[in-house]
């Protein structure tokens, strides 16, 4: 568990020694403070997956900032602490619920492609390079819209400047976090990488050595990146010696001469740095059990693949089935949604997407009539046509879902007045591109590897492959549902693809199962995309449920943990709910302003 950089002061003469980047003290006797998975109160509330992080926003909420502020403050925090997951470096997509116009609003922060870049970016002499390669590269690697969203979202509804929103992150970064099992796994996991890149491997392996559970973790070079954003605004990543030196990390990635790892050059230019924008775009919205639904319109698939799954299995009393056709009928819709996703979904920008259709009621019930209780569809199973609804049809060939990368962090937050943000940021896959900015402290993301590096499968039609300035098609689901105007929950999570299978299942555990939030945040997950099993955590995998769904023709195949959820909740009195994970990714971080007293 990491404890807040303010509770370690009586370690200061311990890692005094130590200044260098990614120095790291000698473990202590402190034993850090355990994370709180839910919390209840008044004042707001904040849920992450990291204590500093939730710590940073709840004093932003309790200074008079509002849940924007907040937001920003605590992505700040988790680019210092999860630095593997999100950063600078990366992008996502933010949904903001306004109290005072009762309005849902989003912004669209995804990387983009270089201008150069064509559907054969990831392919020589015509076939698709090894994932690894594409991954590990310049090649993967997209202009980082993370902090342009902080400015889009501040200019839009913040109460606070930016500088005095990075001074926690900075200071976080500067003293240090302790360094948790979470953090040395992450770093183990991508220690072949690292060791590849000077810079990397200086600040993740100081001295070639992992970081030591208990010890203090430190980045004076992201501390002074923050404070040059911070005196400069957003715009130097974009613009000047920060953005050349992105540029110059990507077309001649800085690795250790005596490598023998293939890393291609990106064609990122300062002129596609300059050149980037957030989307401003109205967020996806479906009716569930007299609820409003509201999520990421695509670039993101997450709003219109949760969206028609939640119009699919409402035509189901899922409050009165037995676990398992429960769960048979959360697989299915999953699958279906999936094989809607991969024909129709990408950046609309570039290819027409059918939003509307997609969510429609109409073509939610031709799809969900394939669903029979006592059988299991086949996947890859044969997209709809939601401009041609067809009963029980499908429409041209199937294409199995493509790899994306499992991950990305969440942060949930609602303030004193009733604004919400739900809030998924990334740097695709856990230790992004492998390629730190040298003397810049962040991880440059691999997100382009998002696209498909060829048509999913021959012959069809694939709207998410890459192109010039293209947005790869991402899971993120940030999503916030209201009752006659007014918030009711807000939910998201990390975990690449099983990110939409992670916030549908969560939504109905918990409003058709009556789950508690932070019940249905932790019970034991499955995640179907239409592919030919599902995915199944072990309370599933080792449940009784397992073989009474095979024997519906359901298979499976165990994943370990799928995503890591956090979410708000107003409370019929008026307080607030913090959820955040019981065990996955080591336990989150839920807390609220005033746990006690009155609003």
């Amino acid at each position: 568990m990491r404890a807040p950089a303010a509770r370690q002061l009586a370690l200061v003469a311990l890692a005094g020694a130590l200044v260098s980047t990614g120095a790291a003290a000698p473990p202590t006797t402190t034993t850090p403070p355990a994370k709180v998975p839910v919390a209840a109160g008044y004042g707001g509330a904040v849920a992450s997956v990291d204590a500093d992080a939730t710590a940073v926003g709840i004093a932003v909420l309790r200074s008079g900032g509002n849940a924007v502020d907040a937001a920003v403050a605590t992505a700040a925090a988790l680019g210092v602490t999860e630095p593997y997951s999100a950063g600078i470096g990366g992008g996502g997509y933010l949904v903001y619920y306004d109290a005072r116009s009762h309005r849902v609003h989003t912004v669209d922060g995804r990387e983009t492609a270089p201008a150069t870049a064509t559907e054969a970016l990831f392919q020589e002499n015509g076939l698709p390079i090894p994932f690894a390669e594409g991954q590990t590269s310049g090649r993967g690697v997209g202009v980082p819209g993370t902090p342009a969203t902080w400015k889009s979202a501040l200019d839009a509804w913040g109460t606070r400047p930016l500088a005095t929103l990075l001074k926690p992150a900075e200071k976080l970064a500067r003293e240090g976090f302790t360094v948790d099992s979470t953090f040395r796994a992450q770093t183990e996991l991508n220690q072949d990488r690292f060791k590849d890149f000077p810079a990397t491997s200086k600040l993740f392996l100081p001295g070639g050595a992992l970081p030591v559970v208990g010890s203090t973790f430190k980045n004076p070079d992201l501390a002074a990146t923050y404070a040059e954003l911070g005196r400069k605004g957003t715009g130097a990543l974009y613009r000047g010696p920060l953005a050349e030196d992105i540029v110059r990390a990507v077309r001649t990635p800085p690795v250790d001469p005596a490598a023998t790892r293939k890393v291609r050059p990106g064609d990122l230019t300062t002129a596609d740095l300059r050149a980037y924008a957030t989307k401003r775009q109205d967020p996806t919205r479906v009716s569930y059990r007299g609820l409003d639904v509201y999520s990421m319109a695509p670039s993101s698939s997450g709003g219109t693949t949760v969206g028609e799954a939640l119009n699919i299995l409402e035509r189901t009393d899922l409050s009165k089935l037995s676990d398992t056709q429960y769960l048979h009928r959360f697989i299915e819709a999953s699958r279906i949604s999936f094989a809607d996703r991969g024909r129709w979904v990408g950046d609309p920008a570039a290819v027409d997407v059918p939003t509307r259709e997609l969510l429609s009621q109409r073509f939610a019930d031709s799809r969900g009539c394939l669903i029979a209780p006592d059988r299991t569809l086949t996947s890859p199973l044969a997209p709809g046509d939601p401009r041609h609804p067809a009963a029980c049809g499908g429409s041209g060939q199937a294409a199995p879902t493509t790899y994306e990368g499992e991950n990305t962090t969440h942060l949930t937050v609602a303030d004193r007045w009733g604004n919400v943000v739900s809030y998924t940021l990334t740097i695709e896959s856990t230790g992004g591109s492998a390629i730190t900015v040298p003397g810049r402290g962040f991880l440059l993301n691999n997100e382009l590897t998002d696209f498909s590096f060829a048509p999913a499968a021959p012959g069809v039609p694939d709207p998410n492959l890459p192109g010039p300035g293209k947005r790869p098609r991402s899971s993120m689901s940030p999503t916030i549902v209201l009752e006659d105007g007014r918030p009711v929950l807000a939910v998201g999570s990390p975990g690449g693809a099983t990110i939409i299978t992670t916030v549908l299942q969560t939504l109905i555990g918990h409003l058709d199962r009556g789950l508690p939030l932070v019940d249905a945040i932790a019970a034991p997950r499955a995640s179907q995309r239409n592919q030919t099993t599902t995915e199944l955590e072990p309370g599933l995998w080792n449940s009784p449920l397992r073989a009474e769904l095979e024997a519906i023709g359901q298979g499976f195949r165990q994943n370990p943990e799928i995503g890591a959820a956090t979410g708000v909740q107003r409370l019929p009195d008026g307080r607030w709910l913090a959820a955040a994970e019981t065990s996955r990714r080591g336990g989150g971080s839920a807390m609220v302003v005033r746990p006690h007293g009155k609003p």
